[in-house]
């Protein structure tokens, strides 16, 4: 049975409106993602969901320090504890012990492991539930460069290599957190996920002569690369320009780009 909740959960996603997300539901016996690529394919929505965010409080922090860097998420149930020097301080003190731990990549289930005592120490004293969301501690040859937007509630990390300065690390961070790319360039993107845009694509074509289709599914691909890759985005600055078109001897190794209470 597809329910109202269902729908309106469908609506959150995509921007569609009601009846369309209904029909779509029906045509797709019920299962969500096949709803999605139905609208799509009709052209009602876009390949980007709606962050159905939870309403979780918290902050992301971000620290470098040499070679290393490190990003943690820490969630609370409101915003005033969120503010509060206590949680703040805790907060800091996390972030201090994740960057020196051992490891590149996710260190969360080890950060979560070593911090258990004191997170439960830390809730007794604010009276609100905590957790210790994720965790990343990266070891680099290069740069890494942080940013913190809204007051914590968006981080971002990056490791570059080649040409860059101060100044553009900040710019690139701060691009990241405005237009939250999806990968960094188009060979990141896996196969079946182009198949898949191609496909959304070529339906949306329904009609037309084959080799007319072919033509503008390129075009179409070309346009999404520029939507969902960091290199090709219009740049924040410039948005007749690009990363890519900036700075071609630098390299975007990895980035991370968190937001408070997003569906993992």
């Amino acid at each position: 049975m597809i329910t109202a909740d269902v729908v309106k959960k469908l609506r959150d996603m995509t921007g569609a409106g009601m009846m369309d997300c209904k029909r779509a539901l029906t045509e797709a016996g019920g299962d969500m993602e096949k709803a999605v690529d139905f609208l799509r394919k009709a052209g009602i929505a876009k390949a980007e969901k709606k962050s159905g965010r939870a309403t979780k409080e918290g902050k992301v922090a971000c620290l470098v320090s040499g070679n290393r860097g490190a990003m943690i998420e820490v969630l609370c149930e409101t915003d005033f504890v969120a503010k509060n020097e206590k949680f703040n301080n805790y907060l800091d003190g996390v972030l201090a012990r994740t960057i020196e731990t051992d490891g590149d990549g996710c260190v969360t289930e080890k950060v979560q492991e070593a911090e258990k005592d004191g997170l439960v120490a830390m809730v007794a004293t604010i009276g609100e539930n905590m957790q210790i969301r994720r965790a990343v501690r990266w070891l680099s040859s290069d740069r890494i460069a942080t940013y913190i937007h809204m007051m914590g509630r968006i981080g971002v990390m990056v490791e570059v290599s080649g040409e860059s300065d101060e100044e553009f690390l900040k710019d690139i961070c701060m691009h990241i957190a405005a237009f939250n790319p999806s990968y960094i360039d188009s060979s990141a993107i896996p196969a079946a996920t182009i198949a898949h845009e191609k496909e959304i694509a070529a339906a949306q074509l329904a009609g037309k002569p084959a080799n007319m289709i072919d033509k503008i599914v390129v075009g179409k691909i070309n346009k999404w690369f520029t939507e969902v890759c960091l290199v090709n985005q219009p740049w924040i600055k410039d948005d007749k320009s690009s990363l890519s078109k900036l700075k071609p001897n630098l390299k975007v190794k990895r980035f991370l780009r968190w937001e408070i209470g997003e569906e993992l």
